[in-house]
């Protein structure tokens, strides 16, 4: 079921979409499964998690980490992983950078927007994104800055999600005229989930992520952090 799932949504996915697929709380045997049927990206969002599989499954996997970022934790998986999604704060991407440096590394990272109604989800404030000469200034030689992620409301009403994924992109476009203008691996868009992801799409999306869709319900009772 896990390959039928990978195939039917990345027929869905136009060329230039990446398909990040959510293996948080389940078991190996999944991730290969989708692993077998050519998936290669995969998402996590507990950080000894995503170490513990990391050390059991193939080395060409390509792990993100999509979950709050904690900077103690950033030492499991500093020395693998290859996108670190959620990049919520100066602070954070400060971290990041001597994480990185410990481990003589460049890794790509997302910084998160908040837009939605839930004060629950993370992210820059819109309006420190309005003018990012902060960010333009920042010394990062160990982190590279590829682009925006962001989260649109829970909620049913599309019109409402729609305009969060379009306040995703036009932030996405100021930062990439006002501060990443020079920087062509400023090109990516994360957002987009099962249950909305052909929306996140249509407004702008170059990365989706996707869990249940793939892998079927979690079972949150086993989390670990």
């Amino acid at each position: 079921m896990i390959a039928e799932n990978i195939a039917r949504i990345k027929s869905t996915l136009p060329d230039g979409v990446k398909l990040v697929a959510v293996s948080k709380l389940k078991p190996v045997e999944d991730i290969l499964e989708a692993y077998r049927a050519g998936q290669r990206a995969f998402g996590e969002n507990y950080a000894t998690e995503l170490r513990d599989k990391a050390a059991m499954l193939p080395k060409d996997i390509e792990w993100h980490f999509i979950g709050h970022l904690q900077g103690k934790q950033l030492k499991y998986y500093m020395p693998f992983v290859s996108m670190i999604h959620g990049v919520d704060s100066i602070e954070h991407l400060e971290e990041v950078e001597r994480a990185a440096e410990k481990v003589g590394r460049t890794v790509d990272v997302l910084l998160q927007v908040h837009v939605a109604q839930e004060e629950t989800k993370f992210g820059f404030a819109p309006e420190d994104l309005d003018e990012p000469h902060e960010l333009a200034q920042l010394a990062l030689p160990h982190v590279r800055v590829r682009g925006m992620m962001g989260m649109a409301s829970n909620t049913g009403d599309e019109e409402r999600v729609k305009a969060d994924f379009r306040a995703v992109k036009h932030f996405f476009d100021s930062l990439k005229s006002l501060a990443f203008s020079d920087k062509p691996w400023f090109d990516t868009i994360s957002m987009g989930m099962s249950h909305d992801y052909p929306t996140a799409i249509a407004e702008g999306s170059t990365l989706v992520r996707i869990g249940s869709g793939i892998f079927g319900p979690r079972d949150y009772s086993t989390s670990k952090k």
